[in-house]
């Protein structure tokens, strides 16, 4: 039964202290409340911005505050985890800083864009770094037993995946998207195009469209259209709109994983009212049964941010044999997401209309 299939990675035996390089609302919002849920230690962090590392420091006990990469490097070797929450654009660099072994965890995106991602997976390589991406959807207590159920056989042949979203996001709490050319699929539906791989693997192809709205016109893009090319069997699909503004009535953000034997939703709780947010959904239904509700052992925002650094702590200590998101993995999302935008380029099939 699903409601028996584990919803949380295991636990690493022996943790690692963990030092974060960058000090940002991320860092402060999930990954610090999640560690301290999961019992694992911060020992350390530092920003470019020292006022701000010395703040995070003193609002959740850190101990030791670094004035650079290379002092923690020095301070620390091996001995720790790295956990880098910085733009994309600077991850190379904090990569070549580490040492040589190092285990890691790299904010999403892998890099803005797939050539990035190819430098960042060659460092990795290069520096044999055991190193993981933060896409932490998949770790989340819904999608770990929405895989397993997959996995398992309890919906029989995967037939469809389809995520739906119709919601308002109040783009305005991120002015630092403004300028930037890939937004929506970028920074946001890349979360949903990894959950997918982790459900069904890549795909063939991909036909993708995404759009300026006028309701968010200083943002390049925040309505998405992806289908998924997996054959002749398998039906894969995106439709996403961040702008709707008509109320709760008829929101929805949802996976819907559909087999040949029974279906899964997925409620995405975040994505209503953010930042605030209602509660994650697993919902379950057998063909001509009647649908049941899975309870969750918690949600995607903060829980899944346990699993990504759990998962990384055991394979540094030999307890697991795999990166779940690992650079190889991760790279994978990235070429896919990079397909979704040289789609956008090429022109659709015109009308025949002699």
């Amino acid at each position: 039964m699903i409601q028996d299939l584990p919803q949380s990675w295991p636990a690493p035996t022996t943790p690692k202290p963990i030092v974060i390089v960058g000090a940002g609302g991320i860092v402060r919002d999930a990954h610090l409340p999640a560690y301290a849920k999961a019992g694992l230690s911060v020992s350390g962090v530092t920003d470019i911005d020292a006022e701000r590392a010395q703040s995070l420091a003193a609002d959740h006990g850190i101990k030791d505050v670094y004035d650079s990469v290379a002092d923690a490097v020095a301070a620390c070797g091996t001995e720790v985890i790295y956990d880098i929450a910085v733009p994309p654009h600077v991850i190379e660099d904090i990569l070549q800083a580490l040492p040589d072994g190092a285990a890691v965890l790299i904010q999403k995106p892998m890099g803005a864009d797939l050539e990035q991602a190819r430098a960042i997976r060659q460092i990795c390589r290069d520096k044999s770094l055991k190193a993981a991406v933060n896409f932490q959807l998949r770790f989340s207590p819904m999608m770990m037993a929405a895989r397993q159920t997959i996995e398992t056989g309890l919906i029989g042949e995967l037939l469809e995946i389809e995520v739906h979203l119709n919601i308002f996001t109040p783009w305005t709490l991120f002015p630092f998207l403004i300028p930037m050319e890939r937004v929506e699929i970028a920074v946001h539906s890349i979360h949903y195009l990894d959950s997918i791989r982790a459900l069904a693997g890549n795909p063939e192809g991909v036909f993708a469209r995404s759009l300026r709205d006028p309701r968010a016109q200083d943002f390049a893009q925040t309505r998405t259209s992806v289908i998924l090319d997996y054959g002749n069997t398998l039906r894969g699909l995106m439709s996403i709109n961040h702008n709707h503004q008509a109320g709760r009535k008829f929101q929805s953000a949802w996976f819907r994983i559909e087999g040949s034997d029974g279906v899964m939703m997925v409620k995405l709780g975040v994505c209503f009212d953010y930042p605030n947010g209602e509660p994650d959904e697993l919902w379950y239904c057998r063909n001509g049964g009647e649908w049941e509700q899975v309870p969750l052992e918690g949600s995607w925002f903060i829980d899944s941010f346990m699993g990504t650094m759990r998962n990384l702590q055991r394979f540094d200590a030999g307890e697991d044999d795999h990166l779940f998101a690992g650079v190889e993995d991760a790279f994978q999302t990235m070429a896919l997401v990079e397909a979704c935008f040289d789609s956008m380029k090429r022109p659709a099939i015109p009308l025949d209309l002699g």
